[in-house]
């Protein structure tokens, strides 16, 4: 049955006699056609027309209606139907394979034409729905403000973590080192099904086999074991790779058995968490060298996201600088410091081995030299740490000592705040509004 709302058809027909045919055809069957009489006129109208469906003539002067279906973005197109009284099993083939919704003969049998139409169209529509809700969801969760860019990799990694946050399944994040893996581990947990549970990073180059049981499984009567404390949410396991041989070993029994027992006692206790992990490395050649065990590689490995360098897309480093600048100039209270032509062509000719948050810790260093009326991009690049950006007032260098102390001192304890306080000498309320005076971002540094 057509929709209420009149679906669009385009016509590709060279035979006149054949596009007044199905003119007369659709539009009695409730359709809006426009027909045309070469394929070659098909790119001009498209975004004008809008179709829900193209039906095309195979064979035509110029452009064939395989060349036609060829030249359409198969994400973006509506769905192609051909139609030819030459047709055959090979060709009928060679258009399913390229990406036709359906191959129709001549002459064709008006109900069964008609099915294919309305069945192409239910499909078209069914995706553009399913593209608004995912942009929806992106503008709800904030997903493209944390994953920002506008680049087919980045849509695609933001599709990606949409399609899978929900699934509950393992996830195994590959990407350069800066390229926002615990960003996007984040994202996963904050739009699945556990959102409301808990987030523990694990930084698992540092986990030491010593202690390891009392700390991550807890004590019989006396502390809480920290993967006790995630039941109900999500583990992710940073740099899976350098976990050492035997912490390996308890977490694969963990993830197995989901359940842990506490040092000294005699009874499991059970949990229910997801587990995300990452890796810079090729786990691949992690196990073949004896690195990664394959048994614990098949148990974080059930889907695998892949995450983009900054270098695969170049043309979202202009509008994260723009961000970054923006961020750090609210931070430190000046205003946003103008690119040069020198800038842009410094930012984008750069290979960023860092990745994004080497782009982020440039667009700092430029802020804080244009909070003295100075500095370059160019000169931000550099990491000399004699260079230009050194703060001139009292006031500043406190603040950047204080940035590059507690920084540090995230990173090394893991996140665990109260840890960081008593490191720091300082009480964790104290912690906290010096976190928000200075505008650390503590998912950036872990």
């Amino acid at each position: 049955m057509i929709p209420p709302a009149h679906p669009r058809i385009m016509i590709v027909e060279d035979d006149k006699a054949m596009r007044l045919s199905l003119i007369d055809l659709l539009e009695a069957a409730g359709w809006q056609v426009e027909a045309l009489p070469r394929a070659a006129r098909v790119a001009e109208r498209l975004a004008e027309f809008q179709p829900d469906v193209i039906l095309s003539d195979v064979r035509m002067p110029g452009l064939s209606g395989l060349d036609l279906l060829a030249s359409l973005d198969p994400e973006l197109s509506p769905p192609l139907v051909l139609i030819s009284a030459h047709g055959d099993i090979a060709m009928a083939v060679r258009a399913m394979q390229g990406g036709a919704y359906s191959f129709v003969e001549k002459p064709y049998e008006p109900r069964r034409l008609l099915n294919i139409l309305q069945h192409a169209l239910d499909q078209h529509r069914m995706k553009r729905t399913t593209q608004r809700l995912k942009q929806r969801l992106m503008q709800l969760s904030g997903l493209d403000r944390v994953l920002l860019g506008q680049t087919p990799e980045t849509t695609a990694l933001r599709e990606e973590v949409l399609d899978l946050a929900q699934s509950g399944a393992a996830v195994l994040l590959q990407g350069e080192t800066g390229t926002g893996k615990e960003l996007v581990a984040r994202a996963l947990h904050d739009l699945g099904q556990d959102a409301e549970g808990p987030f523990l990073a694990l930084n698992c180059a540092a986990l030491s086999p010593d202690g390891f049981e009392a700390e991550m499984f807890g004590v019989h009567d006396g502390a809480k074991g920290r993967l006790a404390g995630v039941d109900g949410g999500t583990i992710f396991l940073d740099e899976v790779c350098s976990c050492p041989p035997i912490v390996q070993a308890k977490l694969l029994r963990v993830i197995e058995d989901k359940e842990v027992l506490p040092f000294g006692a005699e009874v499991p206790v059970p949990l229910t968490f997801r587990v995300i992990s990452a890796t810079n490395e090729d786990p691949d050649e992690a196990v073949a060298n004896g690195r990664l065990r394959q048994d614990l590689l098949y148990r974080l490995n059930t889907t695998v996201i892949k995450l983009p360098t900054l270098r695969q897309r170049r043309d979202d480093v202009m509008l994260l600088a723009a961000r970054f600048l923006e961020e750090f100039a609210r931070i430190y209270e000046t205003r946003v410091p103008d690119l040069s032509p020198e800038d842009t062509a410094a930012l984008l000719a750069h290979d960023w081995p860092g990745n994004v948050r080497e782009l982020r810790n440039v667009c700092e260093r430029r802020v804080l030299a244009a909070r003295r009326g100075a500095g370059s991009m160019a000169q931000a690049l550099r990491t000399d740490p004699l260079g230009d950006d050194v703060p001139d007032t009292l006031r500043e260098a406190v603040a950047a000592f204080e940035r590059e102390l507690i920084g540090k001192a995230i990173t090394a304890h893991q996140g665990r705040m109260e840890a960081v306080a008593e490191a720091l000498g300082i009480g964790r309320r104290t912690l906290n509004e010096k976190i928000v005076k200075l505008g650390l971002d503590k998912e950036a540094l872990l």
